[in-house]
């Protein structure tokens, strides 16, 4: 098993809190490592509700959960049984001890809107993402995890990933993204989740979209939101402080997880990969991923572009301020363009970085660091 960098966060939200949410979209791992922290307690009960047997238990919750008050409780698939979530806002609220359960989703508080309407100010949430750099550092190469993503079977699999995605993107369309309310058909589903890796790393057409789906722009719009509240798309949004000058007010798209794309996109091989036209935005969401995976809570991340030409791929916030711009280029020679020293010159930041993918480290003149992605994560990421 990868040890998992959230697992120590999991630990230090269950000493503080009776309840903890771990979601993200399905099969990137969270049973796994809910039973990993399951095994350092002395008494845990885990509950699958997508197995009759578990949800027949629960069928009178309260009588059943209070026989195991002195238990770890882990419920998985959490939102099939809307109806449990008063009855575990009332046990919590007769006996407030941190650490007594731990609920498994797949999607955001919002669309388990149940969770967060029930259990305010008990729980607190942790997303966990696919395999990140840091946590395949030891004996796994950074290429395989960019070309077939972070989700476990798929990365630790390499002959099978392409199998593997088909069905994981089947089972998406046909029972997930249903199951939590979404309202398109397989065929649109599909299509939409396509179109969405060719517009990777690019701003978001709606109205192109639209047509293209035969659509409304609303109704794209409320179609887009759901999927990003199912972990399975990043809308970055501009930066849009009032600098003096006409900003680009459009988000940019990306797929979260390079597997997926590179699935929609035809790529099989590292090979074709490297050949592709779109190599360069794949890179770059694969590194915005990577570091958003690692984002402080008090920091937000953004791009910049102004209709004058000058434009950086991230810029990271704290406190309302713009502390870092970041560009991602791939390969080895790097030097900042005029729209990056320009975005330096509007937004006054402090630190700025130049990610590319050779394990390289050092400063130029202008004063932007060139560095690897490993190595912003490992020596940068925490002292911005």
């Amino acid at each position: 098993m990868i040890q998992r960098t959230a697992e120590a966060r999991i630990r230090h939200l269950l000493n503080g809190f009776p309840c903890v949410g771990l979601i993200g979209p399905r099969q990137v791992g969270k049973t796994t490592l809910a039973k990993e922290i399951g095994r350092s307690f002395e008494r845990v009960i885990y509950l699958d509700l997508e197995l009759n047997a578990d949800i027949v238990k629960l069928e009178d919750a309260e009588t059943y959960l209070r026989q195991f008050q002195d238990h770890i409780i882990i419920i998985d698939e959490v939102q099939r049984k809307p109806d449990l979530f008063p009855v575990l806002r009332a046990l919590i609220d007769q006996d407030r001890r941190p650490g007594r359960f731990i609920l498994l989703g797949p999607a955001s508080p919002s669309l388990l809107k149940n969770t967060s309407e029930s259990l305010a100010g008990r729980i607190a949430y942790h997303q966990l993402g696919g395999f990140s750099i840091p946590e395949i550092s030891t004996g796994f190469d950074i290429n395989s995890l960019w070309l077939r993503g972070g989700f476990p079977d798929a990365f630790l699999k390499p002959d099978f990933w392409q199998d593997w995605m088909e069905n994981f993107v089947l089972t998406y369309l046909e029972r997930d993204l249903p199951g939590l309310g979404f309202p398109a058909d397989r065929t649109t589903g599909r299509h939409l989740w396509s179109m969405m890796a060719h517009y990777h790393g690019n701003l978001l057409n709606f109205t192109e979209l639209s047509k293209s789906l035969e659509m409304s722009v609303t109704t794209v719009k409320r179609y887009i939101s759901f999927i990003e509240e199912a972990f399975l798309v990043r809308i970055l949004e501009p930066y849009q402080v009032n600098l003096g000058k006409r900003i680009v007010k459009t988000p940019k798209v990306y797929l979260r997880d390079t597997g997926i794309l590179h699935y929609f996109l035809g790529v099989q091989t590292l090979d074709e990969l490297f050949g592709h036209p779109k190599k360069g935005a794949s890179w770059e969401g694969f590194v915005i991923e990577q570091i958003l995976q690692q984002l402080p809570a008090n920091q937000q991340a953004f791009f910049y572009r102004s209709h004058d030409g000058a434009e950086t791929d991230l810029v990271i916030v704290r406190g309302g301020k713009p502390v870092a711009s970041v560009e991602i280029k791939f390969g080895s020679g790097a030097k900042p363009s005029r729209g990056n020293t320009e975005s330096v010159k509007a937004l006054k930041t402090e630190s700025n970085f130049i990610l590319i993918s050779e394990n390289e480290d050092y400063l130029l003149t202008s004063g932007f660091r060139v560095c690897g992605i490993k190595l912003f994560l490992d020596r940068y990421m925490q002292a911005l």
